[in-house]
């Protein structure tokens, strides 16, 4: 019986090791119920040699050290000190080729060179709007879950600080803001003129995200370079999303961080009364209408 579990065990890495460039090595020992430290072990005793591995555990050595907050460079400067001497864009394809990539939130601005379209500063910390659908903020933040990152993208009203629309995905692209806003567009119907102001992230200065707000007649506004607090509404909401329903649980899956956000999302906008209105959003944004 043993023996049988062993062939079982060794069948499993192998299909790890065939698949490693297409998949996370993290996400297949878990789906296949096995550690990482045995696949690595499974590895090292092929035939074939996999050439990256002693970098591999230097890499994972100083994650474990900082508990997985170092970005390539640090990893780079920490395997300096140690003695060892990489390139620092081989430090980075091992990272990801292993799964070691830090855990930490790293800034959406960091592609400078690579802008589409850029905006105007519209918004310029005026965090006050005189009605629904004239200023909205939004941004992406990351949910940890057992099972991986799932990526929140929202859309916040000004006026009364609802959350508009939301959206979740376990890929960090342009489809999760594109659809955030036609969720939004689909539930408020009218955004003439309204102003969505977002960070220098990627997806806000695609090609797409250009298109989308024309076509639906939203004006964008950016965040000037390296200044979160000109976005400060939006990360206001995150803080206050995991503060009071993330950090409270450990979640598991995917789908349970889903219905989590949800039902606390629900609760924000209908429930939750604002200490400087003493309104829920609803109730503010209702007091607009009549």
């Amino acid at each position: 019986l043993a023996h049988r579990k062993e062939v079982r065990t060794s069948v499993k890495f192998r299909v790890i090791y065939r698949h490693r460039d297409k998949y996370s090595i993290s996400d297949m020992c878990r789906f296949f119920n096995v550690s990482r430290s045995g696949y690595y072990d499974f590895v090292a005793r092929m035939d074939i040699p996999d050439r990256d591995l002693p970098l591999a555990e230097k890499i994972e050595e100083c994650q474990k050290n900082c508990g997985k907050t170092y970005g390539y460079r640090r990893v780079h400067i920490w395997l300096e000190r140690k003695g060892i001497y990489h390139n620092p864009k081989t430090v980075l394809r091992v990272m990801n080729k292993y799964n070691l990539l830090s855990v930490v939130r790293r800034k959406k601005y960091r592609n400078y060179g690579n802008y589409i379209h850029r905006y105007p500063n519209l918004l310029n910390r005026e965090f006050n709007a005189d009605r629904p659908n004239q200023k909205w903020v939004t941004d992406i933040s990351y949910i940890h879950t057992q099972q991986g990152v799932l990526y929140l993208s929202v859309i916040r009203d000004l006026y009364d600080n609802s959350i508009v629309a939301h959206k979740t995905s376990i890929t960090q692209n342009i489809h999760l803001v594109l659809n955030t806003i036609k969720d939004a567009k689909k539930k408020e119907k009218v955004t003439a003129e309204v102003q969505l102001h977002s960070d220098q992230g990627f997806q806000y200065t695609s090609n797409q995200y250009f298109n989308l707000t024309q076509s639906y007649g939203i004006t964008p506004s950016m965040s000037r370079r390296g200044n979160p607090y000109d976005n400060a509404l939006a990360e206001n909401f995150f803080s206050i999303l995991k503060t009071e329903c993330i950090y409270r649980t450990k979640l598991k899956t995917y789908e349970e961080a889903r219905l989590l956000i949800d039902e606390y999302i629900y609760f924000y906008n209908n429930h939750r009364i604002q200490l400087k209105t003493k309104l829920t959003p609803l109730e503010k944004r209702c007091q607009y209408v009549a």
